[in-house]
């Protein structure tokens, strides 16, 4: 069974920085490309970044290009994605993904397994 558990969310000032990582079991993890997505209050679910299985291949958002980087670690199970900058409209839930398409994809379709999500609130 595969589990995805984020962390590292919480209540940051605007400016500040998080780091979410997002643990992962059940499958091979160095095997599936990965991704964060968010879902801010009222609003639909929407790509943030994504990582190929390697860690060779990234892509972000243009909301947070520059930002925001996502790294993997294939030895721990974990991908991470640090914050810095944040703004009142980065607050959101933050999901991790784990898809099958091996350079990762900004397509929420293409992700099979989701975590639970964890908090980010940015105080303006």
């Amino acid at each position: 069974q595969v589990q995805l558990v984020e962390s590292g969310g919480g209540l940051v000032q605007a400016g500040g920085s998080l780091r979410l990582s997002c643990a992962a079991s059940g499958r091979t993890f160095s095997s599936y490309a990965m991704g964060w997505f968010r879902q801010a209050p009222g609003k639909e679910r929407e790509f943030v970044s994504t990582i190929s299985w390697s860690g060779r291949i990234t892509y972000y958002a243009d909301s947070v290009k520059g930002r925001f980087t996502i790294s993997r670690d294939n030895d721990k199970n974990t991908v991470y994605l640090q914050m810095h900058s944040l703004k009142f409209e980065d607050t959101a839930v933050y999901y991790c993904a784990s898809s099958t398409a091996p350079h990762g994809t900004t397509t929420d379709k293409e992700y099979d397994y989701w975590g639970q999500g964890t908090q980010v609130t940015v105080s303006s």
